[in-house]
């Protein structure tokens, strides 16, 4: 079987590699020049563990190649995925899908037997039957037939999760494009990994509600911490007990900043949108999106309180400044929030962050890049874990207190303890748990 992917940004990307590993022959194709240079050497112009040692073996196979000619892999595929980005609209929060029309444009042209069109990326509900009447009016002889296919990657753990899903979603009406997409899946089969087929507006809506509620869990469980911190609950206590209710499950229930990243912030804004136009607003999850913006203002909030009231003159070492770990992606961090607020503030900020410095470098502006952690707590009255990068759960304390001029460790994803902290002579705060400093 032969693929096109239409986009090499992370879902493109991963996707197309994922494929090739199955043993399909798959073509990425891009517009950008410097992208596909890079991907042409076999390095991956994204951090995501894993993908570089992937895309090798499967570019020396001779299953994965890229391209910046649409027209031939296109013309050759069995499946043709639309994997390009679907960012919020300005102005209205609304999904941008003006990539997506731009791509079925581009490759109506090359439609050659049939061929099944496929959206990877994450679009409102209808956008499947937009693309088909579009397809229509540009190739009304052609044979094609137009699926959802949403993808539930995680960044970070994408190639996990890409071969080893929990379900493959497949929204179709057509009995052909059925049996291609169960055949292109196939080898998760050894896996038991069920293909699951739905009509083309549940597949679409399907993933916008998986992500709000993964939001909701988020921003229920910040909620929870603060009351934790009222009442001398601890927020680790009631997340285990109640993640261990198998109706409720123990993913998403980590107490931190907010959440962030190319997924949920959008996502939750478009279904919210989406839900508004069809006159059934979802007044929760709109909810949702007001907690977590204010959420993020709150931590800085926070920081500036635990300071004595205010930050101006102090000298704040970041920890992380990525929306999590294992990504380099910097889409909605709450580090865009609470950096420049610190910063607007008073403080002196030194930031460090395993990967994130390059995407990071032009959105925090007057801040100070270290090299690593210990050089980040050089002369530091506070240190701040904005991001739970596990090289910050083996920082040496003692060595960083040794650095600082301060006493204070503010511990926005909880990776320490307060004992950890206390021996090494730290003032320590975290989130929704007894044994901070108030």
């Amino acid at each position: 079987m032969k693929i096109c992917m239409i986009g090499a940004g992370y879902v493109g990307l991963v996707s197309a590699t994922c494929f090739s590993e199955f043993g399909w022959t798959v073509t990425c194709v891009d517009n950008d020049p410097e992208r596909l240079a890079q991907m042409a050497e076999g390095r991956s112009p994204i951090y995501e563990p894993g993908l570089d040692d992937l895309m090798a073996r499967n570019m020396t196979s001779g299953r994965l190649s890229f391209s910046g000619d649409l027209g031939p892999a296109v013309r050759e595929a069995d499946v043709v995925f639309l994997a390009v980005g679907t960012p919020m609209r300005r102005g209205d929060g609304y999904a941008d899908l003006s990539y997506v029309y731009a791509a079925v444009e581009e490759l109506a042209p090359h439609l050659q037997g049939f061929t099944v069109v496929t959206t990877k990326s994450t679009v409102p509900v209808g956008t499947s039957r937009e693309i088909e009447s579009r397809l229509k009016e540009l190739r009304p002889d052609a044979q094609y037939a137009v699926c959802s296919n949403p993808e539930f990657l995680r960044e970070g753990s994408a190639i996990q999760d890409f071969t080893h899903p929990d379900r493959v979603l497949v929204g179709t009406d057509d009995e052909r494009a059925r049996e291609v997409m169960a055949r292109l899946y196939k080898p998760l089969s050894l896996r038991n990994a069920p293909v699951v087929f739905v009509s083309r507006e549940s597949a679409e809506l399907a993933k916008y509600a998986a992500n709000a509620f993964l939001a909701m869990k988020i921003s229920f469980i910040n909620e929870i911490a603060d009351l934790c911190e009222v009442v001398g609950a601890n927020v680790q206590e009631v997340a285990s007990a109640i993640g261990k209710d198998r109706r409720i499950g123990d993913k998403f229930l980590h107490p931190g900043p907010g959440y962030g990243g190319s997924c949920f912030p959008k996502d939750v804004s478009a279904i919210v949108r989406t839900a508004r136009e069809a006159r059934s607003p979802l007044s929760l999850i709109e909810q949702v999106q007001t907690v977590n913006d204010e959420r993020k203002i709150a931590m800085a909030t926070r920081v500036e309180q635990f300071a004595g009231g205010s930050v101006r003159g102090k000298t704040i070492a970041v920890l992380g400044v990525t929306f999590k770990p294992n990504t380099d992606d910097m889409r909605e961090a709450p580090s865009l929030v609470i950096v420049p607020m610190l910063h607007e503030r008073g403080a002196t900020l030194r930031v460090y962050d395993p990967q994130g410095r390059k995407q990071a470098e032009p959105l925090l502006e007057g801040v100070t890049w270290c090299e690593d952690s210990l050089d980040a707590a050089n002369g530091a009255d506070i240190l701040l874990v904005l991001t739970e990068w596990n090289e910050f759960r083996a920082l040496d304390l003692q060595e960083a207190r040794s650095r600082m001029s301060g006493d204070m460790l503010v511990d926005l994803r909880n990776i320490f303890n307060p004992s950890q902290a206390s021996a090494a002579g730290l003032r320590y705060i975290s989130v929704g748990r007894p044994g901070s400093e108030d």
